[in-house]
């Protein structure tokens, strides 16, 4: 069974990014980036989740997950299926899938099933990427989009390599940032679309929406800007809007609520024309 690690555990990170060692020492890069160069072309993430004018409000990524290491399981037998329909149908604008099995009991395969069924939202394969050969099976199995995780690339050179190869793979890149360094480090990428602000400290695992309030002024125009972490009520979504947020990445609020329906509609605005 997964359980929440202690909060005083400060290296979680490292801990996954270990197992992915592990795993991309089993990869075929050579047979995966075959598969991803003759994979159907990806949808535009990019422009599902940019806003088209001030006065709308952030595009919801909406997002498929069962656990993690911080809060232990949360939704053991969400019908990820059903769900992504959900999704769908009451306003989201992308869907974000976890496909790390140790850590968060997602699946690679859950990402393919949704992309062969001819989903009508861009996927976000979410997990942590540190090697080509991750980016080439994301686009095999049909993501739209990956995650670059700036705490888990201090490399800036192999950081920017990372970025250049999901863009020649015609994929997004999302790329996370935590504080003020790692955005100074997102910001020297060239060619940088898309920054992810993580309003949860790697460190304490403490969640602020202040976070996002302290980091957007760094970003400038032209780079669209995702929120992620603590976003559970419309309230927040207001306040995102206010900061001058492009979309916000949403899982907890939406896998554990009650309504799930209803609470899509409340984090999408869906009662505001788009």
């Amino acid at each position: 069974m997964l359980r929440p690690y202690p909060n005083h555990m400060t290296n979680i990170l490292e801990t996954i990014l270990d197992q992915k060692r592990l795993e991309i020492a089993a990869h075929d890069a050579p047979a995966l980036r075959r598969a991803a160069e003759s994979a159907p072309a990806p949808r535009d993430f990019l422009a599902a989740v940019s806003r088209r004018r001030n006065s709308l409000p952030p595009a919801l990524i909406a997002e498929l997950k069962r656990a993690s290491p911080s809060k232990g399981i949360l939704a053991p037998h969400l019908d990820l299926f059903q769900v992504a329909e959900i999704y769908t149908q009451n306003g989201a604008a992308a869907i974000s899938v976890l496909t790390d099995e140790k850590f968060f009991q997602g699946s690679l395969e859950t990402l393919r099933q949704l992309r062969i069924i001819n989903h009508q939202l861009p996927l976000l394969r979410k997990d942590f990427i540190i090697d080509e050969s991750q980016i080439f099976e994301a686009r095999a199995n049909g993501a739209d989009a990956i995650l670059l995780i700036a705490a888990a690339l201090p490399d800036d050179v192999h950081f920017a390599a990372l970025h250049e190869c999901a863009l020649s793979l015609g994929l997004t890149a999302l790329v996370e940032v935590h504080d003020e360094a790692e955005t100074e480090r997102a910001l020297r990428i060239n060619g940088i679309r898309l920054i992810g602000i993580n309003n949860r400290n790697l460190a304490t695992f403490e969640v602020s929406l202040a976070t996002t309030e302290r980091l957007r002024p760094m970003i400038p125009a032209g780079i669209t800007v995702v929120a992620e972490s603590g976003i559970f009520s419309a309230d927040d979504v207001s306040r995102l809007q206010k900061a001058d947020i492009d979309a916000i990445l949403v899982g907890e609020a939406l896998v554990t609520a009650a309504d799930i329906p209803a609470k899509v509609r409340e984090l999408s605005m869906f009662n505001v024309q788009r």
